[in-house]
């Protein structure tokens, strides 16, 4: 055990307000280049004393990058992929835990393993299926003869089709997945008494009673840590909504950051482009900020 002494104290507490300030001075520099005007944000040194260009900056902002679709499709898309996380993961973990089937243990390695296989390393493949969910399935006919059995006997070819571009679900699909969301659920799920799944097996609760009614309302804290942190990252989320989403029409909020920078021969009105920042980060920074007792209970409870 380490003893607290008053220098100790001193020490770690200078420790962690300096690493607070280095957090802290990015996003406040973005939150005063956001009220400055133009000649005033591109001055050398940026001053550090706040303007009043706030809501110029930010309605220049929200009509050039048209932030009220993009906002709405980053909404939906965030909580849809929060929100299928925490349900697959959720399942998932449930089946390993609490089925006793042969090769479960190795089934959970192999969903463990594919955090080592981010989504930039499988970018191609995800895009071409995609493109054509059912090209797979077209694959799988042309190769055994089927397709082409059934153009001789009746002439007609057959095409599988499905395009997801420019869908919600081409965006959300991919990243359901999850082996973060299954593995905290796993570790959650065999903290839990074996005396209360037998008592509810005893009541006659079947597998997925037992999984709704008791389960999932003791596991209140981690899910909503989880679609916290799921919620955070599908929003941050850059390089497939901007391969999938192909029409100007639909995207999400982080990809129209590029309308925003000034290009080399443009205005440099950084000023707009760090209200829009702003705009864009406020809707997980909200969320975040609601969230924050249940987040930090699903996290590091362990009264389960």
């Amino acid at each position: 055990m380490i003893e607290r002494t008053p220098m100790f104290n001193f020490i770690c507490y200078t420790l962690l307000a300096l690493g607070m300030v280095i957090a802290l001075l990015p996003f406040a520099i973005v939150i005063i280049a956001s009220t400055l005007d133009l000649e005033t944000v591109n001055r050398v040194p940026l001053p550090l004393t706040p303007g009043s260009h706030f809501w110029e900056n930010a309605e220049t902002a929200w009509v050039r990058a048209d932030l009220g679709n993009k906002l709405f499709h980053s909404i939906i898309f965030a909580a849809t992929v929060g929100a299928g996380k925490v349900m697959l993961s959720s399942m998932a973990a449930f089946s390993i835990v609490y089925f006793r089937f042969r090769g479960r243990y190795v089934i959970f390695w192999i969903i463990f393993i594919t955090l080592m296989l981010p989504l930039e390393v499988r970018i191609v493949p995800t895009y071409s299926i995609a493109a054509n969910a059912l090209q797979p399935f077209q694959t799988i006919l042309d190769f055994t003869g089927i397709s082409w059995l059934v153009a001789q006997i009746t002439g007609f070819q057959i095409k599988l089709e499905w395009g997801l571009l420019n869908s919600y679900p081409g965006l959300v699909l991919p990243l359901v997945a999850t082996a973060t969301g299954t593995f905290l659920y796993r570790q959650f799920y065999l903290t839990v008494p074996d005396e209360l799944a037998e008592a509810s097996k005893m009541d006659g609760s079947g597998p997925v009673r037992f999984f709704w009614d008791i389960l999932l309302p003791l596991s209140r804290p981690n899910m909503i840590a989880l679609f916290t942190i799921m919620f955070v990252w599908a929003w941050n989320q850059y390089l497939w909504p901007l391969l999938i989403t192909t029409d100007p029409k639909f995207g999400i909020a982080v990809t129209q950051l590029k309308t925003l920078i000034p290009s080399e021969f443009g205005l440099p009105d950084w000023n707009v482009a760090m209200a829009g920042t702003l705009i864009i980060m406020s809707p997980p920074l909200i969320l975040v900020i609601l969230m924050q007792r249940w987040f930090v209970r699903g996290l590091i409870s362990t009264e389960k």
